[in-house]
């Protein structure tokens, strides 16, 4: 039975596989046909490159420089006593408007009471020894007169009257600065203003001409900002200068120069430049941000593009042209940089739009996209 069995096990097997294949020719057959769908070529995409441009504009402003600054007083006056001593008050907060002769601070006047009583009981002294000597000096002056004692006796009591007078003066002298003395023990401001520091509190000891607070003049105002070391010569030159403020920037009104600093700033390696405004600007707060603008004109108007403008082929300076959203290949000549553009000299005309990034991925005749332009 064994060996029936394994004779009939191949033809079984073949029977069995002609089956499985007949059943799998149709699958196979919807396989190919799907592949050779999906096969086909795909529809070639026209090629439209995205680039940045900008439309061209003839200026005649040769420089355009803005920077901005802090408003501040043109005047500021940083008061200290005259005189040491202990802050017994202080009569004033920063924002404070103050006029000529107001009182600040006050310090602890008892040593400087008790030095000018002293200078008082020295003058007393002093008259009271002057008085002596000038009574003196007249009974002499009789006696004299009627020859009972000499000449050289007369002028020795001469003297003394005066050793005496002058001894009053110097202690007159004396009691004046000590009375002076006194009377610094209260700071007064020096101008009308305001308050834009306070550098001591109540309660601590100062020495004389320690700065203790600030005030600066309202009335003159200018702008203080840092220049680079390479705009300082050309920017000294330019009369052109307008100032308007951040919190109002449609208002702008002209400025001049009033001051550019010798020296660099030894942080920010930079020249303070410092530019007065007229009183009209009323607005204008000491602290705020400013911006100045500075402008000269050329002779002739110019056009300018950016560095990344220019297409470099064969010694040659082109520009891509865009004209109904293709480019085209336009020689150009430069003569001259103005800051960080290049002036053109002629090629290209205002109005025209130029491609100003992606110029070296271009063709001519090449359709582009302009990014950020509204569609």
């Amino acid at each position: 039975m064994a060996n029936i069995y394994t004779r009939q096990l191949p033809e079984t097997l073949k029977r069995n596989s002609i089956v499985f294949v007949a059943k799998k020719i149709p699958l196979v057959a919807a396989c190919a046909l799907l592949l050779a769908a999906c096969s086909k070529e795909a529809p070639k995409t026209e090629d439209i490159r995205p680039v940045r441009a900008m439309v061209l504009q003839s200026s005649d402003i040769d420089v355009n420089a803005e920077f901005s600054g802090e408003v501040r007083s043109r005047v500021e006056s940083r008061l200290g006593f005259r005189v040491g001593g202990k802050i017994i008050s202080r009569k004033v907060d920063v924002g404070s408007v103050v006029k000529r002769g107001q009182v600040l601070m006050d310090l602890d006047p008892q040593d400087l009471k008790l030095s000018q009583a002293q200078s008082m009981a020295a003058l007393r002294a002093a008259e009271t020894t002057r008085d002596l000597a000038s009574a003196e000096l007249k009974r002499y002056q009789e006696l004299r007169e009627k020859n009972f004692v000499s000449q050289a006796i007369l002028d020795a009591k001469l003297s003394a009257y005066k050793s005496a007078q002058a001894q009053v003066d110097s202690a007159q002298a004396a009691y004046r600065g000590m009375s002076n003395q006194a009377g610094y023990a209260s700071l007064e401001s020096d101008i009308d203003g305001v308050v834009t520091a306070v550098d001591a509190e109540v309660g601590q000891v100062v020495s004389p001409g320690t700065p203790v607070v600030r005030v600066a003049k309202t009335d003159e105002k200018e702008i203080v900002f840092g220049v680079p070391e390479d705009k300082v010569d050309t920017l000294r030159a330019i009369t052109d200068v307008h100032v308007r403020l951040w919190a109002s920037p449609d208002k702008a009104v002209p400025g001049k120069i009033r001051e550019i600093s010798p020296v660099a700033d030894p942080f920010t390696r930079t020249y303070a430049f410092r530019v007065s405004i007229p009183s009209s600007l009323s607005e204008a707060k000491l602290g705020m941000t400013a911006l100045v603008a500075f402008a000269s004109r050329s002779p002739q108007p110019q056009i300018k593009v950016p560095l990344t403008a220019l297409f470099h082929e064969k010694s040659a300076t082109s520009v891509w042209v865009v004209e109904n959203g293709v480019v085209r290949l336009v020689p150009v000549t430069v003569t001259g940089v103005s800051g960080n553009d290049l002036v053109l000299g002629s090629g290209v005309k205002a109005g025209q739009t130029v491609v100003t990034a992606g110029v070296n991925l271009l063709k001519p005749g090449q359709k582009v996209t302009i990014l950020g332009a509204a569609k």
